[in-house]
């Protein structure tokens, strides 16, 4: 039977830090973490996403034809694979344009619970960043932008994004409902969109 892995994702060099908490089973595949990112992050699965080990000793992803580097599966590698033992990390990358690099580090193994769904997000702080504004240091600007509520900037900024954006609004019951509650379908769905 399937472990279940307490798994941090950190979003790097964000400050405050925007941050989840997960728990999945260790057999899940790395495909699966992917989603499991996305939905817990507050993502939207528009961009090519990869998973490094080291200097990018080892990338795992969707492999391209046309693409010259050695990517394994992730839908054919499982995570207990590299999560083995608290501390274990990997890097996933989303977004190569922007660049969004998240710290992915296991911090507990459990047995799991009867009757509990997995995976399931049980903590975290901070909204996702929105998609598109410029990375880490673009979403920096962002903020302080959103904080000058009279400028003509700020102003500019709400028509871009399409509403209000709240940095700290954060709410797990909500997104556990909308992706984790039905992950499998939720994931399917999505993979249909993205052509796989």
């Amino acid at each position: 039977m399937s472990k279940i892995l307490e798994i941090d994702i950190e979003l790097h060099r964000s400050k405050p830090k925007i941050w989840r908490r997960v728990l999945v089973p260790d057999s899940m595949t790395f495909h699966k973490l992917h989603y499991t990112i996305q939905f817990a992050m507050g993502w939207t699965n528009s961009h090519l996403h990869q998973f490094a080990l080291g200097k990018h000793e080892r990338t795992i992803g969707i492999p391209h034809e046309d693409d010259f580097s050695k990517v394994e599966d992730s839908r054919k590698i499982k995570i207990n694979s590299l999560l083995k033992a608290p501390k274990d990390k990997i890097l996933y990358e989303y977004d190569f344009g922007d660049g969004w690099e998240h710290i992915v580090e296991l911090k507990k193994v459990h047995e799991p619970e009867n009757g509990k769904r997995y995976p399931v997000l049980i903590g975290g702080a901070m909204a996702c960043p929105p998609e598109d504004c410029g990375g880490i240091w673009g979403y920096q600007s962002l903020v302080k932008t959103m904080a000058k509520k009279n400028s003509k900037e700020y102003k500019e900024l709400v028509e871009w994004l399409g509403g209000e954006f709240d940095p700290e609004k954060f709410d797990p019951k909500e997104i556990n409902e909308a992706f984790f509650k039905n992950f499998e379908q939720e994931m399917e769905e999505w993979d249909q969109f993205a052509g796989f």
